[in-house]
C-alpha cells in the first residue's frame, strides 16, 4: 500500500520552496523535503505567485492509499521578509484558531501543532543556511477550502475555529487498512517471541512509542505499534504464548478501555468524559468539577480541572487499575498486563503497581542490544 503525506509535510513543502524562491530569486517546481519518519518527500509546486518582497506557493494534499477529506486540497505558504531576526510561523485562512485550552497549541494561535512547526522551522533554515541568509522572516500557511472541511472534523468541538488543523507526527500517511494494520501487528509481535522474549511493550502510536523512549530509555524500535486494536493486539499475544504485555498510551484513548473498550478508534466509541466523570464521582469530586469534565472538549484540559480539585493521582490509579482489569479479562487470565498513562502537559500520569519491575526488564534489554 502506497504513503500518503500529512498536511504539516506539505505545508514544510511549500514554506521551504517560497523561502527558496524568494530568497534565491529562481524559480523552484519540486522541492524535497525530509520527514520526521525519516522518508524524504518529493513535491510539486503549484500556483507560485512571486513580489519583491514575498513569495507564495501550494503543494497538494496526498492520502496515499488512506485518502481522508483533506486529499486533494491545495497547502499554502506564503513567505516574507519580517524584521525580527526569527523565524516566525502563523495561520492564514482556512487554518484552524485555537480557543480552548488543552490543545497543543495555546488559546489564540494557530492550529498548526508542534511537529508540523518543527518541520517548517527545519526546512526553512535550510534554506537560509544554504543562501547566507540570517535574518527574518514570516511564514503563513493558509488552506482556502480549510473553513469549509473543518465542518466535517472534530476542530469546532474541540474548540479549533475557522479551519483545519495542520497536523502530523511523522510527517506520513500510513494505509490504515484494518486488515494490513492487524497483519503487521501479528508480524511484529511474532518476532519478537521468535527472538526469545516472553514479554512485550505495545503502544497505539508514535506519541506513546515517543514517551517511551523519552522517559524511560526504551527504545521505540523494539516497541509494537498497536494502533487501536487493544482487544486484537492482546488475543495475538495470548495466542504466540507471551507471558507480559505493557500497554503505554496517552489518557484520551486508554480511557476508553477503562469502560471495557477494546478498539479506541473515535469512529467506534468516544466515551472519555462520561469515563472521567464517572471515576471523578467516585472519588467523590464536587458535582459542580464533574460537570466541568463533562463538558471538555479534551482529556488534557479534563486533566488540568481534575489537578485542582487535589484528587488527580486517586483518580488516575484507579483508572490504570481498571484497564488493566479489561485488559486481563480480555486475555482470559493467560497474561499479565501492565499499563502506564500519560498526558502531555502532565507526563506520567499513573501506572499499575507492578509496572516498575518493567524498567528492570527494558533496561536490562537495551543493556544486552549494545
Amino acid at each position: 500500500m502506497r504513503y500518503g503525506f500529512t498536511t504539516g509535510s506539505c505545508a514544510a513543502a511549500a514554506a521551504k520552496a517560497s523561502a527558496y524562491m524568494l530568497l534565491t530569486g529562481k524559480i523552484k517546481t519540486e522541492i524535497t523535503i525530509e520527514t520526521p519518519k525519516g522518508i524524504n518527500y518529493q513535491a510539486k509546486i503549484l500556483d507560485i505567485s512571486r513580489k519583491e518582497n514575498e513569495v507564495s506557493c501550494a503543494v497538494e494534499k496526498d492520502g496515499g492509499d488512506d485518502p481522508d477529506i483533506t486529499t486533494g486540497i491545495w497547502i499554502y505558504a506564503k513567505v516574507s521578509y519580517s524584521e525580527d531576526i526569527k523565524i516566525i510561523i502563523d495561520g492564514g485562512i482556512g487554518v484552524g484558531r485555537v480557543t480552548r485550552p488543552g490543545l497543543d497549541q495555546p488559546i489564540g494561535s494557530a492550529a498548526i501543532n508542534h511537529v508540523p512547526r518543527e518541520m517548517i522551522k527545519k526546512e526553512v533554515e535550510e534554506v537560509c543556511r544554504a543562501t547566507d541568509y540570517n535574518r527574518g522572516l514570516k511564514i503563513e500557511i493558509s488552506v482556502p477550502e480549510g473553513e469549509r472541511l473543518s465542518k466535517n472534523t472534530y476542530n469546532p468541538r474541540l474548540g479549533i475555529v475557522g479551519g483545519i488543523s495542520i497536523l502530523g507526527t511523522s510527517g506520513i500517511v500510513e494505509p490504515m487498512s484494518s486488515q494490513a494494520l492487524l497483519d503487521t501487528i501479528w508480524v511484529e509481535l511474532r518476532q519478537r517471541k521468535e527472538s526469545g522474549y516472553d514479554y512485550v511493550a505495545v503502544s497505539p502510536g508514535n506519541y506513546g512509542l515517543n514517551f517511551m523512549r523519552k522517559n524511560y530509555g526504551y527504545d521505540l524500535d523494539r516497541s509494537v505499534k498497536c494502533s487501536n486494536f487493544i482487544g486484537e493486539t492482546i488475543d495475538m499475544a495470548v495466542k504466540l504464548d507471551f507471558q507480559n504485555m505493557l500497554l503505554t498510551g496517552h489518557i484520551g484513548k486508554l480511557i476508553k478501555i477503562a469502560g471495557g473498550i477494546m478498539n479506541t478508534h473515535s469512529k467506534e466509541s468516544d466515551c472519555r468524559m462520561e469515563l472521567l466523570t464517572a471515576f471523578s464521582i467516585k472519588e467523590q469530586v464536587d458535582c459542580q468539577q464533574a460537570l466541568k469534565v463533562l463538558e471538555c472538549a479534551t482529556t488534557e484540559e479534563a486533566i488540568s480541572i481534575l489537578k485542582e480539585t487535589e484528587k488527580l493521582q486517586p483518580i488516575m490509579d484507579r483508572i490504570v487499575e481498571r484497564i488493566r482489569y479489561y485488559m486481563e479479562k480480555r486475555a482470559q487470565g493467560k497474561l499479565n498486563i501492565d499499563c502506564i498513562l500519560y498526558s502531555n502537559e502532565f507526563g506520567e500520569l499513573a501506572k499499575t503497581r507492578e509496572a516498575k519491575e518493567w524498567f528492570i526488564l527494558l533496561e536490562q534489554e537495551q543493556v544486552q542490544s549494545i
